[in-house]
């Protein structure tokens, strides 16, 4: 008889692989751009354009795992994520790295849905299934936080692409033990058919969205009229997608549970939190490579503290909370976070090392978001209706994908535009348009200009510009997450242990 906790680690591995890769590029973004001559919107979709169609697709591959069988769909993914990471690692420009990284969300997609509904499955007591999807959300949560690491030490000895290959071997490993050490499942009454028009609304409004904001950077390759039409898709597929759920038996989104305030809240707040998680992280991380001019593994070792605040956070939540009432420790704990954030803008170009006061700003961003992350599903999942929880908690996961793909999309967008604004008068001699750093310093070195120092100081002046306008962005949303939980009861449910939420 196979071992519930051999199946409950082998679940772990696709869960691991799907959170890593959310992350993973950051500190490969240079040397790829570098090496694929990839554009500052090119680099946005590559980088975000994963966790948007996972976000998406995710809640399609939970109803046709209930129809094909749920074994059947994780081990027809971990093959789906092997060969897209494959081609991902190999890719030579940048449109085929961005086909790559859509399988890879495609794939992805159907691995986390799997992975949770086969652990119900080996798991049939409670408390242990409690304590095994405990164990999963927190799988997650760690290696979403260790992707930029993950991704720094492969750097520091391959090449960019080997930040994909990671996943070879642990798809492999489901593969060849899948059949042994996991059941097959599917429920007793057929699934029903998944709405494949709300889900094209869904993705074609998300899709317009992430357009129209990557076309506010300076000398964005995106026409104004073709950014118009952008958001009049957003709103055209946005009201249609809304009123196909009210009319469907089944809806895609059971929009319903968004009547509930708490749910509002929590799904807004996570969110919220997320774009500001990931935004901060894909800067930061450009910055420390770029402007501080750090190794990939130099970086990944002063980013490390981002990971380790969330994670004390999350710990520390539970054990204040037997003191503290959660519905003042969250929003507490985003102020605290907002105040992170505003110490990013004591970072100096010119301050010897001029990375220590963002150590420190990282960190206490990412712990004061630790509340939320402990409370946050939780407190959709035991506002829902016994019936709908299932649902409510996949609204949840989806608004932490979501919510990352927006931050990169949003906040890099922002970044972005503050760097070439400001570099185009420091810099009167360099052509500027929608250049990353990398870009503008590898262009400086290929001119060969006599000022090139002089181009060079204006060009980390310019990303340390960026970096605060970052810290008053994120400080910002974070005091509107904080203020949009001061009003709010916490259920007295919802006090028991929390499910860690993925950032």
């Amino acid at each position: 008889m196979t071992s519930p906790r051999l199946s409950l680690m082998l679940l772990l591995l696709p869960t691991a692989v799907v959170a890593v890769d959310l992350n993973v590029l950051f500190l490969a973004v240079p040397e790829l751009t570098a090496d694929l001559g990839a554009s500052a919107t090119q680099q946005l979709w590559i980088t975000d354009v994963y966790g948007l169609v996972v976000g998406v697709l995710a809640i399609v591959a939970g109803a046709v795992g209930d129809r094909v069988g749920r074994r059947r769909l994780l081990l027809i993914g971990c093959a789906g994520f092997l060969v897209a990471s494959v081609l991902a690692a190999y890719a030579t420009t940048p449109e085929s790295l961005l086909l790559a990284r859509v399988l890879q969300g495609v794939a992805g997609a159907t691995l986390m849905p799997s992975t949770l509904a086969l652990i119900g499955d080996v798991f049939p007591d409670d408390a242990a299934r409690a304590r095994a999807i405990g164990t999963w959300a927190t799988c997650q949560f760690a290696f979403a936080s260790l992707g930029p690491v993950v991704g720094g030490v492969l750097l520091h000895w391959f090449w960019w692409g080997s930040v994909f290959l990671l996943a070879v071997p642990t798809c492999a490993v489901v593969l060849v033990l899948g059949r042994r050490l996991l059941p097959e499942s599917r429920p007793a009454d057929r699934a029903p058919r998944v709405d494949m028009l709300s889900a094209g609304l869904l993705m074609a409004a998300l899709l317009a969205l992430f357009t129209a904001v990557k076309a506010c950077i300076p000398g964005s390759a995106t026409p104004v009229p073709s950014a118009a039409v952008a958001v009049a898709v957003v709103v055209a597929a946005g009201v249609a997608f809304v009123r196909r759920q009210g009319r469907l038996a089944v809806p895609f989104l059971d929009l319903d549970l968004l009547r509930e305030r708490v749910i509002v809240v929590s799904v807004t707040s996570l969110t919220l939190v997320a774009v500001v998680l990931a935004g901060t992280g894909f800067w930061v991380t450009q910055y420390l490579q770029s402007v501080v001019g750090l190794s990939p593994l130099a970086a990944a070792v002063v980013f490390m503290p981002m990971g380790l605040g969330i994670g004390a956070g999350s710990y520390a939540a539970p054990l204040l909370a037997r003191r503290v009432d959660p519905d003042v420790l969250i929003p507490a704990g985003l102020v605290v976070a907002a105040l992170g954030a505003l110490l990013q803008l004591t970072v100096s170009a010119d301050s010897a090392p001029g990375y220590a006061p963002m150590v420190v700003a990282i960190t206490l961003t990412a712990f004061g978001c630790g509340p939320l992350f402990a409370f946050g599903t939780h407190r959709v999942v035991s506002s829902a209706p016994p019936a709908a929880a299932g649902r409510a908690a996949a609204l949840a996961e989806t608004s932490n994908h979501l919510g990352s793909s927006l931050g990169f999309a949003a906040v890099g967008s922002l970044a972005t535009a503050v760097f070439a604004l400001s570099l185009r008068p420091l810099a009167s001699g360099l052509d500027v348009g929608a250049e990353t750093v990398t870009m503008a310093q590898t262009r400086v070195f290929a001119e060969g200009s006599p000022q090139r120092d002089a181009v060079l100081d204006a060009i980390a002046v310019a990303g340390t510009e960026a970096l605060h306008a970052v810290g008053l962005g994120t400080a910002v949303l974070l005091l509107c997450c904080a203020a949009l939980n001061v009003r709010r009861r916490m259920p007295r449910r919802a006090s028991a242990s929390p499910v860690v939420s993925r950032p």
